[in-house]
């Protein structure tokens, strides 16, 4: 009894299902977490694959720009970080903070002034 290649096309049941934070099919039905997010720990899984092991480190020198095997892969960091979703409460703490994170306080109302003759 073979568990390589003859058996793959055997196989029917599904081991991943969707996930209830990131919405993909990621999340592993037996270990009960997801592939792609990491649900459900508090933080969400992120890494950079492209970047090399201590390459960014105190300990190491500057890295040229021309080498190409040290540039970190960013795309997959960028296409779920911070802004590119709705941003509910974000977008609105810079104007919050600009003004002192003001609450509870009414704006005085500015009254019609008379034109004088």
């Amino acid at each position: 009894m073979t568990k390589g290649t003859s058996s793959f096309g055997k196989r029917h049941s599904k081991t991943h299902t969707q996930c209830r934070r990131c919405g993909r099919r990621s999340f592993h039905k037996q270990h009960k977490t997801c592939a792609a997010c990491g649900f459900p720990a508090a933080k969400t899984r992120s890494y950079e694959w492209g970047a090399k092991v201590g390459s960014f480190s105190s300990y190491h020198p500057p890295i040229p720009a021309t080498d190409l095997d040290y540039i970190p892969c960013p795309q997959a960091k960028r296409r779920h970080t911070t802004g590119t979703g709705r941003m509910r409460h974000l977008k609105d703490v810079p104007r919050r903070f600009k003004n002192g994170f003001r609450e509870g306080t009414v704006a005085t109302r500015k009254t019609a002034s008379t034109p004088k003759a």
